[in-house]
């Protein structure tokens, strides 16, 4: 590499070294990472504190994993490993398949609530395994669709872009509302005076606000989120000659 150049920052384009501690691999600090995120959030991971909870100083870590961003590297695509894509058995059934992903898609960053925060600083993140995986699944089910070979990949960025914004918001919302103590429907009743009261002199969120009234909160949650993706794949679908 000229002296001039600096490397890519990501660990899928550089080699992986050869461990120097059996006893501690990247493959374990990967998945303590994962715990520690699903525990306390992004702003709780360090290197430093990482290394405290395996009993290693954060030296030894650095060994394995360069430093935090390919650290977040990792344990995205490692999460990402745990989606499963539908397949489309017939080319017809395009959008069932991609409507199934999208839905898991969300379990997923519903589950792992950092997830969706992260997503704009994890570099080289679709040259990962898992990531490359759940990639050329859905292009084969857009090409085989009869997508343009020059849109398929627009379209499945199209379709993560719509699932990453929605759950950005959602996991906030939980978030919020766990830290609180209640459950999301303590929540909404406790907020529905305030609400109420907020929306007067507003006649159509009057009205709005009235139809969802007594709604289950996490039913209406899965409705707006399904009523977009409808619509998104709706737009995608104009696009097959």
């Amino acid at each position: 590499m000229p002296a001039d150049k600096k490397p890519i920052p990501s660990v899928w384009a550089r080699p992986r070294k050869e461990p120097q501690q059996p006893a501690l691999s990247r493959e374990l600090i990967v998945a303590e990472a994962i715990k520690l995120l699903d525990a306390d959030g992004i702003e709780a991971l360090s290197m430093r504190k990482l290394g405290t909870k395996m009993g290693a100083a954060a030296t030894s870590l650095y060994r394995h994993v360069a430093n935090k961003d390919e650290l977040i590297e990792l344990v995205v695509d490692e999460v990402y490993g745990e989606l499963r894509v539908t397949a489309a058995d017939d080319p017809a059934d395009w959008r069932q398949a991609l409507a199934a992903t999208a839905r898991d898609l969300r379990d997923l960053a519903l589950s792992h609530p950092w997830v969706s925060a992260v997503l704009g600083q994890v570099g080289l993140s679709y040259l990962g395994p898992n990531m490359l995986r759940v990639s050329g699944a859905m292009l084969a089910t857009l090409v085989e669709a009869g997508f343009p070979a020059d849109e398929a990949d627009p379209a499945m960025s199209t379709v993560f872009s719509y699932v990453i914004g929605m759950t950005v918001s959602e996991t906030a919302y939980l978030s919020m509302i766990a830290r609180s103590g209640q459950t999301e429907q303590e929540w909404a009743e406790q907020l529905w005076p305030a609400a109420e009261q907020a929306v007067k002199g507003h006649p159509q969120l009057v009205a709005d606000y009235a139809a969802k009234q007594g709604v289950d909160p996490v039913q209406a949650r899965q409705e707006a989120f399904d009523y977009g993706l409808d619509r998104v794949l709706d737009g995608l679908a104009t696009r097959i000659p």
